[in-house]
C-alpha cells in the first residue's frame, strides 16, 4: 500500500505548482491560501524541500545572497508535477465519496448505523 501524502508536503507541492519559489515565499503561499489552517515552521519546509529534491520532485532552479544569507528558489520537476496531480485526484475522489455519503443521509449530518 502506498503512504499517503502528508499535509505539509501537499501544500508544498500545490504552492510550488504556482511558480518557483523561495523557502519564505512558500511559506507565506501556504499560509494565505490555506486561510491560515497550515503554518508551516522553516524546519519543516526545509526537511521536505531537502527530501523532495532529494526523490527528484522539487529542484533548486536559483540562488541568490541575500542580506549576507543564501536564498533558494525551488521549483517542480516534471515528476513533481505527476505525483501532485495524481494526489489531488485522490483527494478530490475521496471527498467526492464523503459528499455522496453526508448527501444520501436521511437528514444532513445525522448518522445512521452502518448495515454489515
Amino acid at each position: 500500500m502506498a503512504q499517503l501524502m502528508q499535509e505539509p508536503t501537499f501544500a508544498i507541492l500545490t504552492s510550488l505548482a504556482a511558480g518557483a519559489r523561495h523557502g519564505y515565499a512558500i511559506i507565506a503561499d501556504v499560509a494565505e491560501s490555506s486561510d491560515g489552517a497550515i503554518r508551516l515552521q522553516p524546519g519543516t519546509l526545509y526537511s521536505a524541500l531537502d527530501r523532495l529534491t532529494g526523490e527528484g520532485r522539487v529542484e533548486v532552479v536559483a540562488e541568490e545572497i541575500v542580506s549576507g544569507r543564501l536564498r533558494r528558489s525551488y521549483a517542480l520537476t516534471t515528476d513533481g508535477v505527476a505525483v501532485l496531480a495524481a494526489e489531488a485526484e485522490r483527494r478530490a475522489a475521496s471527498a467526492r465519496r464523503a459528499l455522496a455519503r453526508v448527501h444520501a443521509l436521511p437528514v444532513a449530518g445525522r448518522v445512521t448505523p452502518a448495515v454489515s
